[in-house]
């Protein structure tokens, strides 16, 4: 998307360097990763923890501490949780009342008539808020947000008591129509703060105000039902932070990729799902454009599952239709990330068909694979990594005197050999050659899909087991470059470090295009642009610029899917969004449609806070370089690149800043591990990146 940008401090920007200790903090599902940035003394200090499942606070705090960290002398801290992300997967949700429209209490059942499984009719569905607690109350607007039916202030009251009884935590107001004309939401939510026991009360429309009541019906009840929880937590941890001595602001990583701070965060507490991956993707954002390599496809595989995004331009594809799961729409912006379930832990068997299946089962943290040594059973991606030479089985165990690997080959060869007709290096590599289709095919989803050619971009591997796959992954698809960061397995943490504040907005218009009235649509681009530089000026935070992207959603008369539509600047003519509309549709599909009338859906504006620049090339101590190559080798390893290599091994802090390693190769360091396949050329930029040229299919 194309931009404007304002970069001279005023109103309530700050100066940058008044902020030199930052602590970027990301809470996984198995570890707690933590970067500390000292700007002043030009060092950084980093962290990996167990994450503490039943009460995360405790495991920033124990981050913090393994970092030694002054707690009290941090000038920030930037925390990315997984609070709501589990709650809204595992269905821990709070108790949520939900009042609408007379007639319209199904409307989060009856959804868009699809179907769990796309073939068969088979599957299970549960709303978020469950039919006893869902109130109708007397009230209409029309589309063109007339007022049909006044609002039924008595039986508002009803409702709130009724679902106040329920013992509901939180209460969704979500009437028909809000979004054309807000007046009759706006007050029941004026009359819910003098009832309502607590503060947990979402608007519809003050959260999403686009027109489809069903998407923005979920995003609302998705909301209320991890409001609570989130507050909860948030303040909880600004507590014991507190009580540790840190006076500042603690802002918490959206899942758009921007951050807004924990006093306000519980307020709109949907947009915090999917922050974890989306703080990855930022980082790579961040990273390819000081690397120069501003067009990217982000590759994170973790224990149990793989995630990729698009970025453009340094700019992450952002979406405001993701479906965290079949009939959960969350129609807030957020990176548009897509997932497998293909990590490090997926186990590997034979199917009833008699073919080689990987995932989704997840043999987990605990036992987790064979190779961690604590009693797995059962074959994995990173056995099979293991067994061809690429992990080395002094450094994985978790165990002391842990697992050989004759007892992985023994597994391999009796569950997946001996139905295959192989070896166990055989069935091994077969593991990595189906896992790695399935990861590429989750990056065709990004690209090909979008109508994106993958040739055009380099694949950014980060992740604790990503950079072990990549050149693979990059080689099936003709992806030319790998860009492996300096600290892969904590680049989440870095990415709450590096990101900006941001506040995205969407406001429906949904009219013919020539029928749109355009000072309104300039009307509304003007009202969002200055509601997100309020709210910037709003966070104690120092920025360096303020931002401003700006996009219409747009789709021919009678189609159901919308297509975003970039813009130069926040006022568009008509005839400039017709001539873009249609240069997008072909881009991304490849026909031309002029006859077809176009429909005016959505207006989008984000406004971004740009905070200041990190070093990155302090994230590798610069004391610990050897002087040659040589010097950094640790030893050599047999690997199998479709036969067994003797391969030099490498210690990546003890790589010289000049490195350049002609491949087979592989480079180990504390959080990952790098394989570099024969053909292959990586070389060292200067913020410590390993950049790999995919060499000609072996």
């Amino acid at each position: 998307m194309s931009q404007s940008s304002s970069s001279e401090p005023k109103g309530g920007l700050c100066p940058p360097d008044t902020q030199s200790q930052v602590a970027g903090i990301d809470v996984g599902g198995t570890f707690t990763d933590l970067v500390l940035f000292d700007a002043a003394k030009g060092t950084v200090r980093l962290a990996k923890t167990p994450t503490t499942l039943d009460n995360q606070a405790a495991g920033v705090l124990n981050a913090l501490d393994a970092a030694e960290a002054d707690i009290a002398a941090l000038d920030l801290i930037v925390h990315g949780t997984t609070t709501t992300t589990n709650a809204v997967l595992e269905r821990n949700l709070c108790r949520t009342g939900f009042i609408t429209t007379q007639g319209f209490r199904d409307v989060l059942e009856l959804g868009r008539r699809t179907r769990p499984q796309a073939y068969g009719m088979k599957g299970v569905f549960r709303p978020i808020v469950p039919r006893d607690l869902r109130v109708e109350v007397p009230e209409r607007m029309d589309a063109s947000g007339r007022e049909l039916v006044p609002l039924d202030e008595q039986a508002l009251r009803a409702a709130l008591q009724y679902l106040a009884e329920k013992d509901c935590e939180a209460v969704v107001i979500h009437f028909l129509h809000a979004y054309a004309n807000p007046a009759h939401e706006r007050r029941a939510g004026e009359i819910a703060a003098e009832v309502w026991p607590n503060g947990n009360i979402t608007l519809g429309h003050a959260l999403l105000s686009e027109s489809r009541e069903f998407e923005r019906g979920v995003t609302a009840a998705v909301n209320a039902s991890v409001q609570p929880l989130l507050r909860r937590y948030v303040e909880r941890l600004a507590d014991q932070l507190a009580a540790r001595g840190y006076a500042h602001e603690v802002l918490v990583m959206n899942g758009n990729g921007g951050m807004v701070s924990a006093r306000h965060v519980a307020e709109e507490a949907a947009k915090t799902v999917m922050s974890g991956p989306a703080s990855g993707v930022m980082a790579a954002a961040y990273t390819g454009r000081r690397a120069n390599i501003p067009d990217l496809i982000t590759y994170d595989m973790g224990g149990t599952s793989t995630d990729v995004a698009l970025i453009r331009n340094a700019e992450p594809a952002v979406s405001n239709e993701i479906e965290v799961e079949y009939a959960m729409p969350i129609h807030v912006p957020m990176v548009d990330v897509r997932t497998v379930g293909a990590g490090g832990g997926s186990i590997a068997r034979i199917n009833a068909a008699g073919l080689l299946q990987i995932g989704p089962d997840s043999a987990g943290a605990d036992p987790g694979p064979i190779c961690y040594g604590k009693g797995g059973t059962e074959p994995t991606i990173s056995d099979a990594n293991m067994l061809l030479g690429r992990l080395d089985p002094g450094r994985l165990n978790s165990v002391p005197g842990g697992p050989s690997l004759d007892r992985i080959a023994a597994v391999f060869a009796e569950k997946l050999g001996r139905p295959l007709g192989l070896d166990a290096v055989q069935a091994a590599a077969a593991v990595l050659k189906v896992a790695n289709t399935r990861m590429a095919d989750a990056v065709r989803m990004v690209s090909v899909s979008l109508g994106e050619d993958p040739r055009d971009f380099a694949l950014f591997a980060f992740g604790g087991a990503g950079p072990l796959h990549a050149t693979a992954i990059a080689r099936e698809l003709g992806i030319p470059r790998v860009l492996a960061p300096s600290r892969p397995g904590i680049t989440n943490a870095l990415g709450c470090v590096v990101a900006d504040l941001r506040h995205d907005f969407v406001n429906t218009v949904n009219r013919p295009l020539q029928a749109a009235d355009m000072e309104a649509v300039h009307g509304l681009f003007a009202k969002q642009s200055e509601q997100g530089r309020r709210l910037i000026d709003k966070e104690a935070v120092a920025i360096r610029e303020i931002r401003e992207i700006h996009s219409v959603d747009m789709q021919f008369i009678g189609q159901t899917h919308l297509l975003r539509v970039p813009l130069d600047g926040p006022v568009p003519s008509r005839e400039e969004l017709q001539s873009r509309f249609e240069a997008a549709y072909f881009q991304r599909f490849h026909v031309d449609l002029p006859e077809v009338r176009a429909n005016l859906v959505n207006v989008n504006t984000s406004i971004i806070g740009r905070r200041a620049e990190i070093d990155l090339s302090i994230l590798i101590d610069p004391a610990g370089r050897k002087a040659t190559l040589a010097e950094a080798q640790t030893g050599t390893r047999r690997v199998w690149f479709g036969k067994p290599v003797e391969t030099p091994v490498y210690w990546r802090d003890h790589l010289p800043a000049d490195a350049v390693i002609e491949g087979p190769a592989i480079v180990e360091q504390m959080d990952t591990t790098i394989v570099i396949e024969p053909g292959d050329r990586a070389v060292q930029d200067r913020d410590g990146n390993i950049i790999i040229t995919v060499g000609e299919d072996r």
